[in-house]
C-alpha cells in the first residue's frame, strides 16, 4: 500500500487541497495528517471540509489540543521570548477565529496513531515518541535519535512539529519527519513538503515530496486577515522570519535569517578598530530578523592567504610564518576564481595576507585583479616593495587598494626584538616609499608588555610621516602560532572572519595555519564560500548556545 502523510496545515487550505490532489494523483490509497491544523495562516475553518470530504485521517498536534481546550497558549515548546511572542500572536488569532464545532472535533483526535499496514508497524506522532511538542531535529546526536526510536520500536515512525522534512534509518526503524504544509521549509522555496510511504512487501520506503500550491492566494488571505507582514513574507520567500531561536545551529545555518534584531545584546559591540564600517546592509531596514553574515558578528570581509613563507620570522607570528615555512602558495588562477566567488557570495572587502604576500611571484597581478572587483587590503611588512615582484604597484594607487603594515615601536629596540634586527628601519623606509607612491599605508601595532608605553610615540612618528590618526590602530598579541603568550582566541571566544588558504577554509585569520591551529580549521580546499558561510554560522551558534552568550570580537590584523 502507498500512503501519503502530511504535517501541520497551519491554516493553509490551499496547500492542504494541493496535498490531497497530488497524493491521489500519485496513487496514494490513504491520506494522513499529523496535526497542528492552525498556527501560521489565517483561515483554519477552511481546512475542515477538505479533511472530511477527502477522508484525511488525523492525529492531534499540540495546537489542536490547545484550541480544543481553549488554552491560553499553543504549548508549542518554544523557550525564547521572541519565538513565544510571535507564537502567541498567531495562536490568539487562531483561537478567536476557529469555530467551536471544529475545535470540538479537534478534541476528539488521538495524539498518536499506531497500526500495522501491509505487515509494517507504523507509528504516527506529532512531535516525537517522547512528547507531543518535542522537536525531533535531524541534527540531534545519534543517541537522541536512538532514544526516540527505541521508545516506539515500530518499523516506521512518522513525525512533524519541527517543520523541516528529513528521513533516516535509526537501527531497525525508518524515521520520517514529513515536514509541514502550512509554510515552506526555510529553504528559499515557496513549495511545502509531505511524505509518501510505500509499504508493500513489508519493506517500507519513503519519499519526501515538494508540493507546489497557490501560495499567492495564501499570502493574500493572510494580508486580508491583518496578520503581520513577517508571516506573509515567509510564505512568499520560503525563508523563516519567526521561530528562529528554536532552531539548532545546523538547521539555523541553512536559512537566510539567523537572529532577532531585538535579541542582539547591546553590550556586544565590536571595538573601534580604526578602519571604519566593514559590514553589508544586513542590519538596515526594519525587518525584525537579520542574517548573521554582514553584521558585526560575522563581517563581510574575506581573508585570503596568498602564501605562508616570509622574509621575517617574528617570534609572535600567529600563523607560524618564517623563511622556512612551507610556502603553500595560492596559484593566480585559484585566486582570481576566489575573488569572483567572493563577489557572488556578497563579500564586500578582501584582505590579502600571508606570510609575506610580496613573496608571491604574481602579487601585483593578484592585487590588480582583486581591486577591479572589491575594495582590497594587502598586509605586508613593507620591506619588499621594490624590484621585480613589486613592479607595477604604482599603477594601483588610484584603485580601491589599501596597504597595511606593522610597526611595533617608536624605536628599533621594541620592534626588532620580535621581528629581527634591522627590520624597524626597513619598515620605516617601506612606509615612506608607500607614501611617495600615493599609497599611504595603514599601520598596526601589536601590543606587548615591552611596547605599551611607546604607543603614543608611534602615533606621533606616523603623523610626522604624513599618516592621519585614522591610519593607526593597536591590536592584541594572540597566543597562536609561534606565540606562547597573549590573548586566547577560539571559536567560542571570537567572532568569525572567514579565511581561505591553500589548505582550505578557516574560522579566523589568526588561526589560519593548519598545523598550529587545527581547531580553527573549517573545511578542505575547494569548499565553496557559500558552504563556508554556512559552516561558520553553524559553529557560531554552537559556541553561543553552549552558554547562551555570543562570542567576542578579536581584532587580530586590523
Amino acid at each position: 500500500m502507498r500512503i501519503a502523510v502530511s504535517g501541520g496545515p497551519y491554516g493553509n487550505p490551499y496547500a492542504l487541497q494541493a496535498f490531497v490532489d497530488d497524493a491521489r494523483a500519485r496513487s496514494c490509497e490513504r491520506l494522513f495528517c499529523l496535526g497542528d491544523l492552525g498556527g501560521f495562516g489565517a483561515d483554519v475553518n477552511a481546512l475542515w471540509p477538505i479533511l472530511a470530504d477527502n477522508d484525511v485521517e488525523c492525529v492531534a498536534g499540540n495546537y489542536d489540543v490547545a484550541i480544543a481546550r481553549g488554552d491560553t497558549d499553543c504549548g508549542c515548546g518554544y523557550r525564547d521570548a521572541k519565538d513565544n511572542e510571535y507564537a502567541q500572536l498567531i495562536y490568539d488569532h487562531t483561537l478567536a477565529t476557529t469555530s467551536r464545532d471544529f475545535a470540538a472535533w479537534m478534541g476528539t483526535l488521538p495524539t498518536e496513531r499506531r497500526e500495522t499496514i501491509d505487515g509494517v508497524d507504523v507509528h504516527m506522532v506529532h512531535g516525537s515518541t517522547l512528547a507531543l511538542n518535542d522537536f525531533w531535529w535531524e541534527s540531534l546526536p545519534e543517541e537522541q535519535h536512538r532514544l526516540r526510536a527505541e521508545a516506539s520500536g515500530a518499523d516506521v515512525v512518522l513525525c512533524t512539529h519541527s517543520g523541516l522534512p528529513w528521513q533516516r534509518q535509526v537501527d531497525d526503524t525508518l524515521v520520517v519527519n514529513v515536514g509541514v504544509l502550512g509554510k515552506p521549509a526555510n529553504d528559499g522555496r515557496q513549495e511545502v513538503w509531505y511524505a509518501i510511504l510505500d509499504l508493500d512487501g513489508g519493506r517500507p520506503t519513503a519519499e519526501l515530496v515538494p508540493l507546489s500550491y497557490d501560495w499567492q492566494a495564501q499570502a493574500a488571505s493572510m494580508r486580508a486577515a491583518g496578520l503581520p507582514e513577517i508571516f506573509t513574507e515567509t510564505i512568499e520567500t520560503g525563508w523563516w522570519t519567526t521561530c528562529l531561536e528554536i532552531l539548532p545551529p545546523r538547521e539555523r545555518s541553512r536559512g537566510r535569517f539567523h537572529l532577532y534584531r531585538s535579541t542582539l545584546p547591546s553590550g556586544f559591540q565590536p571595538a573601534d578598530d580604526g578602519w571604519g564600517e566593514t559590514t553589508t546592509g544586513a542590519m538596515e531596514g526594519d525587518r525584525p530578523v537579520v542574517p548573521l553574515f554582514g553584521t558585526a558578528y560575522f563581517p563581510s570581509r574575506l581573508w585570503v592567504y596568498t602564501n605562508f613563507h616570509c622574509n621575517l620570522a617574528c617570534d609572535y607570528c600567529a600563523v607560524a610564518s618564517s623563511p622556512k615555512a612551507a610556502p603553500r602558495t595560492l596559484p593566480a588562477t585559484d585566486f582570481h576564481a576566489l575573488v569572483d566567488e567572493a563577489v557572488d557570495a556578497r563579500f564586500t572587502e578582501l584582505y590579502v595576507t600571508g606570510g609575506e604576500p610580496f613573496l608571491h611571484p604574481d602579487i601585483v597581478g593578484l592585487l590588480d585583479y582583486a581591486t577591479t572587483r572589491l575594495p582590497t587590503v594587502v598586509m605586508t611588512n613593507a620591506m619588499l616593495l621594490r624590484g621585480r615582484r613589486a613592479a607595477g604597484l604604482t599603477a594601483l594607487a588610484g584603485r580601491k587598494l589599501t596597504v597595511q603594515t606593522s610597526l611595533d615601536g617608536a624605536t628599533p629596540a621594541a620592534h626588532d626584538a620580535h621581528r629581527g634586527s634591522g627590520s624597524w628601519l626597513r619598515t620605516l623606509d617601506g612606509i615612506r616609499h608607500l607614501v611617495d607612491l600615493g599609497l599611504p599605508p595603514r599601520v598596526a601595532l601589536t601590543e606587548t608588555p615591552d611596547n605599551t608605553d611607546e604607543i603614543p610615540a608611534v602615533a606621533a612618528l606616523l603623523a610626522e610621516l604624513g599618516l592621519p590618526a585614522s591610519h593607526f590602530a593597536v591590536r592584541p598579541l594572540l597566543r597562536r602560532g609561534f606565540s606562547e603568550t597573549g590573548a586566547e582566541i577560539g571559536e567560542d571566544s571570537s567572532i568569525p572572519e572567514l579565511t581561505v588558504t591553500a589548505d582550505g577554509l578557516h574560522w579566523h585569520p589568526a588561526g589560519a595555519d593548519l598545523a598550529t591551529s587545527p581547531d580553527l580549521y573549517l573545511a578542505p580546499a575547494g569548499t565553496p564560500l557559500a558552504a563556508g558561510k554556512e559552516l561558520v554560522t553553524e559553529r557560531f551558534f554552537t559556541a553561543r548556545l553552549n552558554d547562551g552568550s555570543l562570542p567576542r570580537p578579536v581584532h587580530c590584523a586590523v
